[in-house]
């Protein structure tokens, strides 16, 4: 994986990943919301393959999966930040997005260049050549990542069991 960073601070919550007053149209539509309460032009401007970093507590709040799913529509790789929600990591995981741990994310600015090594907990800022550790993804979730999130993983193994 390799694209731009958008940075973000502490306690970005599912509200303003997925603003309750899109919550009756399509994803496509509520992710044209995402992040506009903080950034009015991030759905505009994220690409396919770009990144969202933040710090503490990323996803804090409701439990509504749109807010992950939202990231995932508009192209989103992954999501690096110091520490999630727990319904939201969750969440963001079985819908296939990577959500990295990364302690040293405050030293990603925006628009730097990032490649992730999920399996080795390495987080790639090739803008300023530095290497950041983040906790790597055990196996497990690596093969479920691969497949596009849990319920192609779970359709994937019983298939093979059937």
């Amino acid at each position: 994986m390799s694209g731009r960073a958008f940075v973000f601070g502490d306690d970005i919550d599912t509200d303003v990943l997925a603003p309750g007053r899109y919550m009756k149209g399509p994803i496509e539509g509520l992710a044209q919301h995402c992040l506009e309460a903080v950034d009015p032009d991030f759905a505009r401007n994220v690409r396919p393959g770009d990144f969202v970093v933040a710090g503490r507590n990323f996803g804090m709040g409701s439990s509504r999966e749109q807010a992950a799913q939202a990231l995932k529509v508009l192209g989103v790789s992954a999501v690096v930040a110091k520490s999630f929600g727990g319904i939201f990591y969750r969440n963001a995981l079985n819908l296939g997005l990577p959500v990295v741990v990364c302690a040293g994310s405050d030293a990603i600015n925006p628009g730097d260049r990032l490649g992730i090594d999920l399996a080795r907990g390495h987080v790639i800022n090739e803008t300023s050549g530095r290497t950041l550790q983040s906790e790597p993804l055990p196996a497990f979730l690596l093969e479920m990542l691969a497949d596009g999130g849990l319920v192609a993983h779970l359709e994937k193994r019983f298939t093979r069991r059937a």
